[in-house]
């Protein structure tokens, strides 16, 4: 069988929460299924190490599809042509994208929906792409995969798609995040935080990762305890940061705020690794890879009370009202002065992770894959 598969997200050096999904569970699923033929299709030039097995033919098609009338001419136009011309029998897509005008099975993947919860937090256009075209994608596709039933039920719920066609499919842990030893988590703490304790948080700034609420609660975390800690932020600019800009040149100990932009996988797992708790507090999560980096590196997690993330963290973390910077400032000050608290968080975490791998995850993945193909082809070797 050939089955080409949307692999935009795949970019080296630049993986993130979807392009972790689609590296891991690929990888896997290409070796599990050797009688099928596989077409990666990019935007650009693949790095060599996204070709996993011979089973794989890496594919270009132009343009770049980075903005709404490009994804539009990317999904509509060069994908399908490909897959008319070289007799695809399916498509998967691991970024919810899909075209419309294609006659063959589609399995599509839509990590969440933020957009239709929180559309003020997105550029205009996309935020009309999103809103127009995804409602579209879901009730094309032959089968759904969601990442959290948090995203199952609201998928179904706001576009409609009986339930059963979607399958949760959690994302896994990443085996390069490990605790520290006590003299790697002093080194790094000189490194990122002169010597200092510190509360990190991981994300790519964009207005639903909270940054501007958590940055109030840590000023006033310092204000009310005078404990000399610092607050590391890890993550790249994306848009409509203008309120973290304005929050933090207003506050009283921005001098203790350390950003570091985006991190590769062994930087962050030292600096997770050697803060007293990760702060995790955005409003709206289809999941959270985040929380589960803390939770190998076995460091205390606080995270939002919403959406997806106690369905992630279980009786594992310390739960904060995103909405509340009382909220956030008063669990910075719990995990810091109360070492047991940590403690039984770690100790709980170490069990919560446990239930989350890759290799779960592909397999779910490709089953819901085969299952596609059993019901659409029947017996196909």
């Amino acid at each position: 069988m050939n089955i080409a598969v949307n692999t935009r997200f795949l970019i080296h050096g630049k993986l993130e929460g979807i392009g972790w999904f689609t590296f891991e569970t690929l990888k896997r699923i290409t070796s599990m299924n050797p009688q099928h033929h596989y077409f990666f299709l990019f935007d650009r030039k693949p790095h060599s190490s996204f070709v996993f097995s011979k089973n794989i033919t890496p594919v270009v098609l132009h343009p770049q599809a980075r903005h709404p009338l490009l994804w539009y001419i990317w999904f509509e136009l060069s994908v399908p042509r490909f897959i008319k011309k070289n007799n695809i029998d399916l498509l998967v897509s691991t970024d919810g994208y899909i075209p419309l005008n294609l006659n063959i099975p589609i399995v599509n993947v839509i990590h969440d929906i933020n957009f239709v919860h929180y559309p003020d937090t997105i550029p205009t256009l996309s935020r009309w792409y999103y809103n127009h075209f995804f409602p579209k994608f879901a009730q094309r596709a032959t089968r759904l995969v969601t990442v959290s039933e948090y995203s199952k039920n609201d998928i179904a719920k706001s576009f409609n798609v009986d339930p059963n066609k979607i399958d949760v499919v959690y994302n896994g842990a990443n085996d390069a995040y490990y605790p520290l030893s006590q003299e790697e988590k002093k080194q790094a703490r000189e490194v990122v935080a002169n010597g200092n304790e510190y509360f990190v948080f991981v994300g790519a700034l964009s207005p639903r990762k909270n940054v501007a609420r958590l940055l109030k609660a840590f000023d006033m975390f310092c204000t009310a305890t005078m404990l000399p800690y610092r607050l590391v932020i890890v993550g790249k600019k994306l848009f409509k940061t203008n309120d973290i800009t304005e929050v933090y040149a207003g506050m009283k100990h921005k001098e203790s705020v350390i950003f570091t932009g985006r991190l590769e996988i062994e930087e962050l797992r030292r600096i997770i690794g050697g803060a007293t708790a990760m702060t995790f507090v955005p409003f709206f999560e289809g999941f959270g890879i985040p929380m589960l980096e803390a939770m190998g590196c076995h460091i205390p997690l606080i995270a939002s009370n919403r959406t997806a993330m106690p369905e992630v963290g279980g009786d594992a973390a310390y739960y904060i009202d995103p909405f509340s910077v009382e909220s956030i400032a008063n669990a910075l000050k719990i995990i810091a002065t109360d070492s047991k608290l940590r403690e039984a968080l770690v100790a709980k975490a170490i069990e919560q992770k446990k239930k989350f791998s890759w290799d779960s995850t592909a397999k779910l993945f490709n089953e819901s894959i085969q299952k596609v193909i059993s019901e659409q082809y029947g017996s196909f070797t």
